[in-house]
């Protein structure tokens, strides 16, 4: 070890500029690995917290996190009709961009059944859960609203009562919560014009039928609030999640549900695999194939400066041959310097990583798992980057310090 500190610090310029290089290299992919991570625990975050057993969508779609899913908000009373289910209630899910403060605000809108659900489940740091059926919201940090501030949507103010941290959707867009009624609002909000217009459209359409002759009173509730149509008035919900009954047997609740012909019904399980092989599925391929880019990359500075620090010493390694000294000395040489600079190139990763990573738009989640398997994979790759200068080493002949 001490010949190996010798050698690098005869050569501390060139060592130190290529630990800061391979130090930058693992810490991009120690923050790949944990933005993965982090966008699934950010999919999850209502899934795995909002208590649904059972997720209740339109047939043939995968859920309110992945596609556009329509159900009559009354649904949720015929489920609670079947057996083994011990709750059933509304949830709307979709994106809005606002102008806030003269800045673009992009919020994931999730809707909740308020009263039986007033966001107690959400972890806040500041605030309360929802407290009236209207105009109130609850939202997450990355969101930049502050407790108590007021944010106009559509035709509406809504005060934010609650404030939460991590509750971020997949798409890395922080999450607000209202009451379903009000999300409902706030996805469908017209202008006056585009109203007056639809009405006008409808009674024309409905003039122009036997129907509208034979029944004149649907040409007049035909310029009025859709609400007042029957076939119109129903809200349309993104998903009902349902809560089996303890002691219920869920397979046969599901079984019961997914007979109907106008709902698909996924369990939790169900829902997560979806949103983590489905949605997040090429975000991984594409993130391994760079960290293994990355890998490769880093194998290969590590290989040419290792083996431009063997060339430099070359005329020692033949006189420390000519001295007897044993091939096992000089190959420990080699590799104690590949493994410094590994372990250095390492803990500059994590240093950095650690001031970098919070400032990230996105949160990057580092497990333990995730260091251990990155130390390991250091290990291997300066083992790997030391062959090339062992095997230069080891072809230089003693005779060579006489040249």
């Amino acid at each position: 070890m001490n010949l190996a500190i010798k050698d690098i610090r005869h050569n501390a310029g060139r060592f130190t500029l290529t630990t800061a290089g391979i130090g930058l290299l693992l810490m991009i992919v120690l923050g790949m690995a944990g933005i993965y991570r982090g966008m699934i625990d950010d999919a999850l975050v209502v899934v795995d917290h909002i208590g649904a057993d059972l997720w209740v969508v339109q047939h043939g779609t995968r859920g309110p996190f992945a596609e556009i899913s329509r159900l009559p908000a009354n649904l949720e009373y015929r489920l609670r009709a079947v057996p083994g289910v011990a709750d059933a209630r509304a949830f709307v899910s979709h994106n809005v961009q606002r102008e806030h403060h003269g800045q673009p605000l992009r919020m994931n809108v999730h809707g909740l059944s308020w009263p039986e659900d007033k966001g107690e489940w959400v972890n806040l740091i500041a605030g309360r859960p929802l407290g009236q059926a209207h105009y109130e919201m609850i939202t997450d940090a990355s969101l930049g609203l502050a407790l108590g501030e007021k944010l106009e949507l559509g035709k509406d103010v809504y005060t934010v009562v609650g404030v939460t941290r991590g509750m971020v959707s997949s798409g890395g867009d922080g999450i607000a919560f209202f009451t379903a009624q009000d999300a409902l609002a706030i996805q469908f909000d017209l202008p006056g014009e585009a109203i007056r217009l639809e009405r006008t459209a409808r009674v024309q359409r409905a003039g122009g039928q036997d129907l509208g002759q034979v029944q004149p009173l649907l040409l007049e509730r035909g310029g009025g609030a859709s609400k007042q149509l029957p076939a119109l008035g129903s809200p349309m919900v993104s998903a009902i999640t349902v809560r089996v009954a303890p002691g219920a047997d869920p397979a046969a609740v599901t079984a019961t549900i997914a007979a109907w012909p106008d709902v698909t019904v996924y369990s939790r399980a169900g829902q997560s695999e979806l949103l983590v092989h489905g949605m997040i599925d090429k975000a991984r391929r594409q993130i391994g194939l760079f960290l293994v880019l990355l890998a490769i990359i880093s194998t290969i500075i590590m290989a040419l400066i290792l083996y431009t620090l063997t060339l430099d010493k070359l005329h020692d390694i033949a006189m420390l041959k000519l001295l007897g000294a044993r091939n096992s000395m000089i190959v420990g040489l080699i590799l104690q310097q590949a493994l410094l600079l590994g372990a250095l190139g390492f803990g500059l990763a994590w240093c950095l990583g650690d001031w970098v990573f919070p400032r990230f738009p996105r949160r990057v989640l580092i497990t333990r798992e995730d260091v251990w398997s990155l130390a390991l994979g250091v290990a291997i790759i300066s083992v790997l980057a030391s062959l090339l200068g062992i095997g230069k080493a080891l072809r230089v002949e003693p005779n060579k310090v006489l040249s």
